[in-house]
């Protein structure tokens, strides 16, 4: 199960160590907000007819968070359903007519009363906001796992109801912690993945999968950029794979890496298909489309020379395979699906 978090229950020495691994970037963004102070952030709240008893924060709309907060409210009663989300989130069917209003997150403890509240954590600002209306009323946070969890994940709020992927994950993400009720539902992310079954992913006949791609992960803050970068580099030369970046590489030293692997002869890719459409075998550090791929039947592994202790524990925790051993097996499948099992969790902890 390993050593758990390097935080477990201390956001602040958390956002101050993920500040310290963007530091650049952290810096730029404090610079501007001294120059050019903002006020509270604005974000929008969508309210059925008459009033709801289940708040959904929905932080972010990256494709971890739609199958963490975003996939439930298809199983959650709609009338009953209230969602905070990001300006310009595009709410699913069912929830179109709900009343939309531009707020500012300061406000939202005053303009909705619910009974229980669903989030992926409390280290977003939105997820702040939603735990801070949970804990002043005593209210049932839950929190729904949106990835894979290394030892440097933010921490679980107080007294949460964690809705884990797998008991292997509960275990990991609360350990040293006494106040965190815990239910496994399954990852609806890897249940999406599963979906499209091996022959639906296959190319067509006579064609070909394609070169192995290296999934990079050059944004990760676990490890340094510079291991990160040789890593890839040695990887793709010794198996002829091609690079593929990760949609947040793009900063300025992550443009800089992506010219250096062009002149080093490998071949980077920015305009493949999405990565749900990709036939071709993968592999990367620690990236969850290993267990995405590997759940639509195709081969996928892990690489990394000398990988710390933490990442060996990760890669077994996950049932990931390291490249040249057989490929990494489907993820187990969970008889009632994830986003279904999130939302009866949600409307019992209302009840």
């Amino acid at each position: 199960m390993g050593d758990g978090l390097r935080h477990p229950a201390d956001l602040v020495a958390w956002r101050r160590w993920h500040e310290s691994r963007h530091a650049v970037r952290f810096a730029v963004r404090s610079a501007r907000a001294r120059l050019r102070p903002r006020g509270p952030e604005l974000v929008e709240l969508h309210v059925p007819a008459e009033g709801a008893d289940l708040l959904v924060a929905v932080e972010a709309t990256h494709a971890s968070f739609a199958g963490a907060v975003v996939a439930p409210l298809a199983h959650l009663p709609a009338d009953r359903t209230a969602v905070v989300a990001p300006a310009g989130w595009t709410p699913p069917d069912g929830y179109d007519g709900h009343r939309r209003s531009t707020v500012s997150l300061d406000r939202l403890a005053g303009l909705v009363s619910p009974r229980a509240v669903l989030a992926a954590g409390h280290y977003t600002p939105i997820g702040e906001a939603a735990f801070a209306l949970s804990e002043a009323r005593g209210l049932p946070f839950l929190v729904s796992q949106h990835g894979a969890l290394t030892p440097h994940a933010p921490p679980l709020p107080r007294a949460a109801h964690l809705l884990a992927w797998t008991e292997a994950d509960a275990g990991f993400w609360t350990t040293g912690r006494h106040d965190i009720d815990v239910t496994v539902t399954g990852s609806q992310l890897l249940w999406n993945a599963g979906l499209a079954t091996a022959a639906e992913a296959a190319p067509p006949t006579g064609g070909a999968p394609g070169p192995l791609t290296y999934l990079g992960q050059g944004h990760a803050a676990e490890v340094s950029r510079a291991r990160l970068a040789r890593a890839a580099l040695s990887t793709c030369r010794e198996h002829g794979a091609v690079y593929r970046p990760h949609p947040s590489e793009r900063d300025v030293t992550s443009r800089a890496v992506l010219r250096a692997f062009d002149r080093a002869g490998v071949r980077v890719v920015t305009d493949g298909p999405p990565l749900v459409e990709l036939v071709a075998p993968v592999v990367s550090v620690f990236s969850t489309g290993v267990l995405e791929a590997a759940a639509r039947g195709r081969d996928a592994w892990v690489d990394f020379p000398r990988p710390p202790a933490w990442l060996g524990e990760f890669w077994e925790r996950y049932g990931m395979h390291p490249l040249g051993d057989s490929p990494t097996p489907a993820p187990a499948r969970p008889e009632v699906e994830p986003a279904r099992r999130v939302a009866q969790a949600v409307v019992e902890a209302a009840s």
